[in-house]
């Protein structure tokens, strides 16, 4: 019983660690796993390195084949759109409930988590991310629906990759102002009880986020990958 408790215990340490250097891209898409090399790092077996690696395959992080070979999920234009397709669902969803059940703590919350906001650029890079997470999951809390916040917080993790790949294209200032003025609005939204305003902001906050240009950027690759003479002649 104490050595499998052991295991878990390590097992979730590396799934934890593995899934965040995942995310944030220092594993990148479609490298392989140097599993020994890994386990040294982390200061363990290969036993729960390898639990870790099998709960990430099952999310679709890591791709495993015959030979226990890992190498970490590549990116694509299709699980980007299925995830930003569900958060269009879902997070105006969550808007409105937090619209209607928010309490002052939850806006005391949704306060703060507004007033550390910072420009989603290359410039402010992990510290704005960070915190445009911070509020989303305010928000998220606000609606008082646990399964709604579990739902959302998984999708956002795994968006996390296709968000920086977003945040490495040149975004211009304009789009970026809009981004940060909307959360504020969101918050007076919220603070009215307005659950149908807050739900069609965020909406719309969500058609002109980061994964959409992701997305765009994704599906272009694909095109000029799948037809190379249709690359650029400037």
């Amino acid at each position: 019983m104490t050595t499998a408790n052991v295991f878990s215990s390590k097992g979730d340490a590396a799934y934890a660690e593995l899934r965040a250097r995942i995310l944030r891209g220092d594993l990148p898409p479609g490298s392989r796993l140097a599993q020994h090399e890994l386990a040294s790092t982390l200061g363990m077996s290969l036993t729960p390195l390898r639990e870790a690696i099998r709960r990430l395959s099952s999310e679709g992080l890591i791709d495993l084949d015959t030979h226990r070979d890992a190498r970490v999920a590549a990116m694509n234009a299709t699980e980007a759109r299925q995830l930003f397709e569900v958060r269009l669902s879902l997070d105006p969803t969550a808007a409105g409930l937090a619209a209607e059940h928010r309490t002052e703590a939850d806006l005391a919350a949704l306060r703060g988590a507004a007033d550390r906001l910072l420009p989603v650029t290359r410039a402010w890079g992990e510290d704005a991310l960070d915190a445009h997470r911070a509020f989303h999951r305010a928000l998220y809390v606000a609606s008082h629906n646990d399964v709604l916040v579990r739902m959302l917080d998984d999708l956002w993790d795994k968006g996390d990759r296709y968000r920086r790949l977003g945040l490495d294209l040149p975004p211009g200032d304009q789009p970026r102002t809009r981004d940060h003025r909307e959360h504020h609005e969101l918050v007076e939204l919220i603070t009215a009880r307005d659950s149908t305003g807050a739900a069609e902001l965020m909406r719309t906050h969500i058609e002109r986020s980061l994964t959409a240009a992701a997305i765009t950027a994704l599906e272009h690759r694909r095109h000029e990958q799948a037809d190379p003479g249709t690359g650029s002649t400037r």
